[in-house]
């Protein structure tokens, strides 16, 4: 019985060592620096955090069914790019369409949403019709978003917006910035999908055994598509979200983000092998990414050197995942 004890005791500080070496970070930066734990502070991360985690709750679908999605980076510098062309002054020098008016901040969240579920929704179908793995399918759509960006804005940087699409950022509900409710509602209702639909149901026996899904009459050539098309809706929402915080956008815009996602989902228990993973996972695991970051811009470390420090925490994070993977079976 005590030998039990201990091994759940060991196996749990094992697989949860990278977010208890995290927390002790954070506490040892917040009393070793000035100004840390601070409600400013507290408030500037959680705006930081808001549009990674649009991204990791898109990405953590797609991980959930044993795949991944490459293309969302790209897809967020290209969500970024729509909204800023269709957002900017009519007295801008700079101004993409001359002549046109700058549309309803709201109407172009939708729009730029549903131009990204669209190529996600092709990524999707490649996948489940064609069989095309998902780590080539998206690599192949993450080079022919960026193509088509290229082409589009002429990789000419964008900005001049109007004020409503950079109050986004700025501008605050019950003293918490926009972007933060923003990602609070999108969270909630990748909650609601997860745990309360047939579709969440369905991601989950896919992830665990696609074959015996098929089998059980799960429809998973459309659960995976779907699974796409709502990751990449969500990668377009995180551009939008980037654009106006920043006041302005290029082709660049999110490249790497979907690294980072991934190894935050991983990080919070959505498992790279498939069939596990919640929306506390991704909350859990972006949280501790940005707070590992910015404890070390604390604590004077290079910013170079940080993503030594960040790749480190990605390759320990995939290898307890795959640990915990082996010991299951």
């Amino acid at each position: 019985m005590e030998k039990t004890k201990k091994k759940q005791i060991t196996d749990f500080l094992i697989n949860n060592g990278v977010i208890i070496v995290m927390f002790i970070l954070v506490i040892y930066t917040g009393f070793t620096t000035d100004n840390f734990f601070t409600s400013n502070n507290i408030l500037n991360l959680l705006v930081n955090m808001s549009s990674r985690l649009v991204i990791a709750l898109g990405i953590a679908g797609c991980v959930i069914t044993a795949g991944c999605d490459l293309s969302a980076g790209r897809m967020i510098g290209f969500g970024a790019c729509i909204s800023g062309v269709l957002l900017q002054r009519m007295d801008y020098s700079q101004k993409f369409f001359p002549d046109m008016e700058p549309m309803n901040v709201f109407l172009v969240a939708v729009i730029v949403m549903l131009i990204c579920a669209a190529f996600g929704s092709i990524t999707g179908f490649f996948i489940a019709y064609l069989s095309v793995p998902p780590f080539i399918a998206t690599l192949a759509m993450m080079e022919i978003v960026y193509g088509i960006n290229m082409i589009f804005t002429n990789a000419t940087p964008l900005g001049g917006y109007v004020s409503d699409y950079t109050n986004v950022a700025s501008g605050r509900f019950l003293g918490i910035s926009y972007l933060i409710w923003i990602a609070i509602i999108v969270a909630a209702i990748t909650w609601f999908i997860f745990n309360m639909t047939r579709h969440g149901k369905y991601m989950y026996a896919v992830g665990g055994n696609p074959q015996a899904a098929e089998v059980a009459g799960v429809p998973v050539k459309t659960t995976l598509i779907l699974i796409y098309m709502k990751a990449a809706a969500m990668y377009g929402l995180a551009g939008f979200m980037l654009g106006a915080k920043a006041g302005g956008a290029s082709v660049n815009l999110g490249l790497g983000y979907e690294m980072e996602a991934i190894a935050a989902c991983t990080i919070g228990g959505v498992s790279v092998t498939g069939g596990r993973g919640r929306v506390t996972s991704a909350i859990v695991g972006v949280t501790v990414f940005e707070l590992l970051k910015l404890a070390l811009q604390y604590l004077g470390m290079d910013a170079n050197a940080q993503w030594i420090a960040i790749g480190i925490v990605i390759f320990i994070a995939i290898s307890l995942d795959i640990r915990k993977y082996i010991a299951k079976k």
